[in-house]
């Protein structure tokens, strides 16, 4: 049996929607994108979306939106992808790392109070696998100490904790709609905020900082337009918002699918003392299906999946870890303990809506049979 780590739940009617955008007027950012935009900020509860073309995008806008910039201080987490400290970096600003919750992989508040000082400017915390970290701590912490607070939503737009949403307790939180992701597009991203201004800041900013997009020359007569400050080319277009629209519609749909699978896999998993998974608090948006392995073995583990055909990836290595990160900002291993050890032992399995039974037991029975032999 060959299980693939992912498999997107495109349906036909989504196909549809990029046919018929196709054959409109607009395949760049126009009435397509601002229905999604809508139709999100309706899901979501929040005022506000600004779709764009990478979460990636949304971070950096969402940071300079803030007044992030250079000498300033952002503390976020050692345990995710590496674009939420590159986002900090472009704004000039500098990432501070704090470290991690050793049961759950997300963010420690204990860890960021310590790790604020004079130069903090914002807390850019991480919802980890769909799991959120404790927004009520960390907004407490922020507001005792004048912090911005952003959140790093790519994995995380259906999930609740202690009774919030991402982008309830902080100033926005940023999406991905990247190919993987339970909303995929194949690449985009959005920004979601109650904060009027901000929405439209990002919203100027993601078009090279003109005072009118695309959709509002071209309607009527034409209108002149002017550079108000420097911006960038974030935007996103009708052609991949297509495939949102649709989705949008069946994100609970899909998750109770996805929490299906994951409830599966932690039954059939039951009986490997060598494996435990990461806790889960709240409800979670199940983006990945991540377990925790002796260091020793996960490299073994990678190899002896994929020989027996089963696709799998490694969310994350800690990023303090890495090369230019380690080089710039002067990190040693063992500063973030918890985020190394974490990162050392975490295997992603394959996850996604249609993955079926027989495919979660071949998983887990591949599993076994490493230790056994």
């Amino acid at each position: 049996m060959k299980v693939e780590f992912y498999k997107h739940a495109l349906a036909e009617e989504d196909v549809e929607n990029v046919g018929k955008t196709l054959r409109s007027l607009f395949l760049t950012t126009g009435p397509v994108c601002a229905e999604v935009e809508r139709r999100f900020a309706e899901y979501t509860g929040l005022a506000h979306c600004v779709a764009l073309n990478s979460c990636t995008a949304a971070l950096h806008l969402g940071l300079l939106a803030l007044g992030i910039g250079d000498g300033d201080e952002v503390i976020t987490t050692p345990m995710t992808f590496i674009a939420t400290a590159t986002a900090i970096a472009h704004t000039g600003a500098t990432p501070v790392l704090a470290d991690i919750e050793a049961a759950t992989g997300l963010i420690d508040p204990k860890a960021v109070e310590q790790a604020i000082t004079p130069k903090t400017k914002a807390i850019l915390p991480v919802h980890l696998y769909g799991v959120m970290a404790d927004m009520r701590a960390l907004h407490s912490i922020a507001d005792s100490h004048g912090l911005h607070l952003l959140e790093d939503a790519a994995h995380c737009i259906e999930a609740e904790r202690d009774g919030i949403h991402p982008g309830r307790l902080s100033r926005g939180a940023c999406y991905s709609f990247y190919a993987t992701k339970n909303l995929t597009c194949g690449e985009g991203g959005a920004l979601g905020t109650c904060d009027e201004e901000m929405a439209h800041r990002v919203r100027l900013l993601r078009q090279h900082g003109m005072s009118k997009e695309a959709a509002n020359r071209y309607h009527g007569n034409y209108v002149h337009w002017d550079m108000l400050e420097l911006g960038w080319k974030y935007n996103l277009s009708d052609i991949n918002a297509s495939l949102l629209l649709s989705q949008i519609e069946r994100l609970d749909a899909q998750l109770a699918l996805r929490q299906h699978a994951y409830d599966q896999y932690v039954e059939m998993l039951a009986g490997i003392p060598q494996i435990t998974i990461p806790s889960v608090v709240g409800k979670a948006a199940h983006h990945l299906f991540t377990i925790q392995v002796p260091a020793e073995d996960r490299d073994n583990l990678l190899h002896h999946l994929g020989n027996n055909a089963v696709g799998t990836a490694v969310n994350y290595r800690a990023i303090h870890t890495l090369s230019w990160l380690k080089k710039t900002y002067n990190h040693r291993p063992e500063d973030f303990p918890n985020a190394l050890r974490f990162g050392r032992r975490t295997l992603s399995l394959p996850f996604y809506p249609g993955i079926k039974t027989e495919e979660i037991e071949y998983v887990s029975d591949t599993l076994r049979s490493y230790w056994a032999n």
